[in-house]
């Protein structure tokens, strides 16, 4: 069992270390140009099994895979078992601005947990998952003709990459055989990078350069509770909820701006600020959920989520508003989503397929920013499937997400994507007593 878990960790540091050398190089985990504002793109999370279920999981009680959207949904694991997740994700994402179309791909790690029973109906899990992702690359060419009557043309190019990660561990205990409890610790770490050029065609004129670097460091917690009710024959009910704290983040922003001219590089201003003076905080999180199980057959789930930005201070934090001056002002985020599952049959011996877990969900989402006024607004409807492999509940999950974010009305950007997931799900018996006759 030793030489199972040094191998299990020594795999958890390598894919730690990978996703960490992929935000070095400066790879895209996401690939929106709403991802410029405040810390980019909120991750959508969750295991390929939740995301195919509309991103549900407050209210998910299954022994079979891993939830860790509600600490106390470890208890639901097998007591006498190690598991682990391992995902990927692959997006398509095609761009609409009135007459203008563009198109992007992305691939990545998306993340990797493990569960570990403690003593009987109690249990605790780790991991690492992305929390927030920056990357985009475009270029605007000044059309206003006073000012490139008398500079020449001007293009601003901008771009930005980086990724906020979210490591954590945590615990939960059943009480009363009905009634779990949970808690996380979590710490956020990631480092965004966003720069913005302004070149001249006339080499008279100094190209500008600007842009700011912030390194993001923060600890918080998760409490979540789920409670089961039998209504009758195999049906039973789930109502769970969960709430994540608000904390202050930590970290530095260096903002910078330069001109160049041939060979020559002047710095025109270097300033670093300290995050934790600017007030900068992430908003707290109040989810509830409520699932029905019809036994090992189906389960269909309801999920709400808020979360409160009002109080962040992003419109003013360094790195984030130039001059105290934001195009942006948090608000409060919510999502609906719901999920339902059916599995035909899974102890069929001839079919394979009946075998299989089949899923359909729903999702709208509105995003923690607004636009002028406007608000972001995502929905979609999510697909999936879980192969079994081998022994014991070990299966590769797959899922597609075909949604949409925002629209062409009021000079937006409409994004339309489809994004397949892939999840790896490990299930060992480590700790059963072995009878030798």
């Amino acid at each position: 069992m030793i030489r199972r878990i040094e191998k299990v960790i020594i795999l958890a540091v390598f894919l730690v270390i990978s996703v960490c050398v992929s935000a070095q190089e400066g790879t895209y985990g996401a690939y929106s140009p709403y991802s410029i504002f405040g810390i980019g793109d909120i991750s959508k999370e969750g295991t390929a099994y939740n995301k195919s279920m509309g991103g549900t999981g407050i209210a998910t009680r299954n022994n079979r895979v891993i939830n860790y959207l509600n600490p106390a949904a470890v208890t639901a694991r097998d007591s006498l078992s190690f598991m682990a997740d391992f995902g990927l994700v692959q997006q398509n994402t095609l761009y609409r601005q009135g007459d203008l179309k563009s198109g992007n791909n992305t691939f990545n790690i998306y993340d990797f947990i493990m569960t570990f029973p403690i003593y009987r109906s109690s249990a605790f899990m780790v991991g690492i998952t992305p929390y927030s992702d920056i990357g985009y690359d475009f270029s605007t060419i000044e059309t206003n003709p006073d000012i490139i009557g008398n500079t020449g043309n001007i293009e601003y190019d901008s771009y930005g990459t980086g990724s906020v990660y979210q490591a954590f561990i945590g615990a939960g205990a059943t009480f009363w055989k009905r009634l779990s409890v949970g808690a996380e610790a979590i710490y956020y770490f990631g480092n965004l990078d966003k720069v913005t050029n302004m070149n001249y065609s006339d080499d008279s004129y100094r190209s500008l350069n600007s842009g700011s670097e912030l390194m993001i460091r923060g600890v918080t917690g998760k409490f979540g509770l789920q409670y089961e009710q039998n209504l009758g024959g195999n049906v039973s009910m789930v109502i769970g909820a969960t709430y994540k704290l608000s904390t202050g983040m930590k970290g530095y922003a260096t903002n910078y701006r330069y001109a160049v001219q041939s060979s020559v590089t002047d710095s025109l201003r270097h300033h670093v600020d300290t995050l934790a003076a600017s007030g900068l905080r992430f908003g707290d999180e109040l989810g509830v959920g409520i699932s029905i199980r019809g036994g090992d057959k189906w389960n269909a789930e309801f999920n709400y989520l808020r979360s409160d930005w009002r109080k962040s201070g992003m419109d003013k934090a360094a790195g984030f508003a130039v001059n105290g001056e934001s195009v942006f002002t948090t608000t409060v985020s919510q999502s609906f989503r719901a999920g339902f599952e059916f599995v035909p049959n899974r102890n069929d011996i001839r079919y394979y397929m009946k075998t299989c877990s089949y899923r359909l969900g729903f999702y709208y989402d509105r995003a923690y920013y607004k636009l002028d006024g406007n608000n972001v607004n995502s929905m979609g409807v999510t697909l999936g499937i879980t192969l079994p492999v081998f022994k014991y509940h070990n299966g590769i999950s797959l899922g597609v997400d075909l949604g949409q974010r925002a629209s062409t009305r009021n000079d937006m950007i409409r994004e339309r994507y489809a994004t397949f997931v892939i999840g790896f799900n490990i299930h060992d018996l480590w700790f059963r007593k072995i009878q030798y006759h």
